[in-house]
């Protein structure tokens, strides 16, 4: 299956990740608005509410096949267009540093990998956790008390710091993915290329900041 994706053409594979980031970056506003219901102190209550929705709902299930479809195709494609771009630029600059691309473009396929090992690591500490692949930590009552998992987890200083962390290069990797996402679909006019940009770089800031407000109100 791989080896078929390969052979796809370079826009093709470009409008499919593009596709899958859109996709993708739509849910991450509604995970946001879902962990910002840590915030209020009720003792989860909110916070397990929209949890237990979001693991018992059908239609939310079939979502969640999407969902990571979207990310199976993104990352696969991400990182197979990347190489290609290698190889098809197999010497380095003349000029070190030098490049008509801008600073978020060149180091995509940086902040994507850091980004995978965040997703391999709140997978492991939540998903998994749910299917039983993962053990329950202690503190939580069981596999379904996300409430109690995030609570542990944000409590520990090292966790918190390196989820800001993490947050932080998904902000970069957001600011160029948001407007080359809509450039790769055709998307481009003198008119709304300006908003698009503007909506990207106020997407970037505030949904990591969003996310890194909850770590910060357990440090603080």
């Amino acid at each position: 299956m791989a080896s078929n994706w390969y052979k796809l053409s370079s826009i093709a594979k470009k409008i499919y990740t593009a596709a899958a980031g859109l996709f993708l970056i739509i849910f991450l506003v509604v995970h946001l608005s879902i962990n910002l219901c840590l915030l209020r102190s009720d003792g989860g209550e909110w916070f397990t509410a929209a949890a237990t929705f979001m693991s018992n709902n059908y239609i939310v299930k079939v979502f969640e096949v999407f969902l990571f479809a979207g990310f199976i195709l993104h990352i696969l494609l991400g990182i197979i267009i990347q190489i290609q771009n290698w190889f098809a630029r197999p010497h380095r600059y003349k000029v070190e540093g030098y490049s008509h691309t801008s600073f978020f473009s060149k180091f995509m396929i940086h902040t994507g990998i850091i980004i995978f090992i965040f997703l391999c690591i709140h997978m492991t500490n939540f998903y998994f956790v749910k299917l039983g692949w993962s053990p329950v930590p202690d503190g939580a009552a069981d596999k379904h008390d996300f409430y109690g998992m995030a609570d542990l987890l944000f409590s520990n200083a090292n966790y918190a710091v390196l989820y800001i962390v993490f947050m932080i290069f998904l902000g970069f990797h957001l600011n160029h993915a948001f407007q080359s996402a809509f450039q790769t679909l055709g998307l481009v006019h003198n008119k709304y290329t300006p908003f698009i940009k503007f909506c990207g770089h106020v997407y970037s800031i505030i949904v990591p900041m969003g996310f890194i407000v909850i770590p910060l109100s357990y440090l603080l």
